[in-house]
């Protein structure tokens, strides 16, 4: 597990790069592709379900991130939680566009962990942790709800209809969720900041 200083460096790390990017260092965007390719890949292999639609997904996320690099703004989130959530956006419209022609398969695990040793796998790993720790702590129906929506890739209609519930009650089961989650991830850097400090 990594320590809280190693990541506050690589924090460090990615906010000098992104600023690099914005500048338009071109370089810079082949660090960000090298220390986050695999995991936005396995994110959009797991949303897609197809290698070649996780490929593009993956290659516009990072198009995306060169043209918008000085739109990213720290106190929003994580640089991390920032580039998957659009891995996330983009992957679902993917999705979407072709749903009536290839039927979606389900993707085994082993396939969606990144194989380069590029990437800080600890951190990445640590991530993983940090998230299905937060995932456990929220009530069943909002867990299930964001995992519908961001790892199987349903809209909130489809939601509502395999949960059969509201529309109405499926937004906020995310919209709280989605809060709680942030608390959730506040409070945890609020404590690594003052275990280092």
């Amino acid at each position: 597990m990594p320590s809280e200083q190693h990541m506050s460096l690589q924090t460090d790390d990615d906010q000098r790069l992104i600023r690099r990017m914005a500048e338009g260092d071109a370089a810079a965007i082949g660090l960000f592709y090298d220390r986050y390719g695999q995991l936005i890949f396995s994110v959009a292999l797991r949303i897609t379900g197809d290698r070649g639609s996780a490929e593009e997904v993956t290659q516009d996320v990072f198009l995306r991130l060169w043209q918008h690099a000085a739109r990213y703004r720290t106190e929003r989130g994580s640089l991390v939680t920032w580039l998957l959530t659009i891995t996330q956006r983009r992957a679902i419209d993917e999705l979407r566009s072709r749903r009536g022609a290839i039927r979606r398969r389900e993707v085994e695990l082993s396939e969606t962990l990144p194989v380069s040793p590029e990437p800080d796998l600890a951190a990445l790993l640590h991530l993983r942790t940090d998230l299905q720790q937060a995932l456990a702590e929220l009530p069943s129906a909002q867990r299930e709800a964001i995992e519908l929506l961001f790892f199987r890739g349903l809209s909130r209609q489809e939601i509502a209809d395999q949960t059969a519930s509201p529309l109405a009650t499926i937004h906020t089961r995310l919209r709280l969720g989605m809060e709680k989650l942030r608390a959730i991830f506040l409070q945890h850097e609020q404590d690594s900041e003052s275990a280092t400090g």
